[in-house]
């Protein structure tokens, strides 16, 4: 069974793009079951921890 697509909420999904100019759309797309790996990608690029990262997201 093929795993779907998802990524961030739009209105969330502008709002981080704009405090991390550097992250693309692909970036915030994973496959369904994935969003810790999707995180750690983030964090990683950005050179965020996982728990900094979620809270941004989570105030976002």
């Amino acid at each position: 069974m093929k795993r779907k697509e998802v990524g961030f909420r739009t209105e969330k999904k502008g709002k981080f793009r704009q405090l991390f100019p550097k992250i693309t759309e692909s970036d915030l797309y994973f496959q369904e079951g994935q969003e810790r790996r999707m995180i750690e990608m983030l964090g990683n690029k950005l050179g965020k921890t996982t728990q900094e990262l979620l809270s941004i997201i989570i105030e976002l």
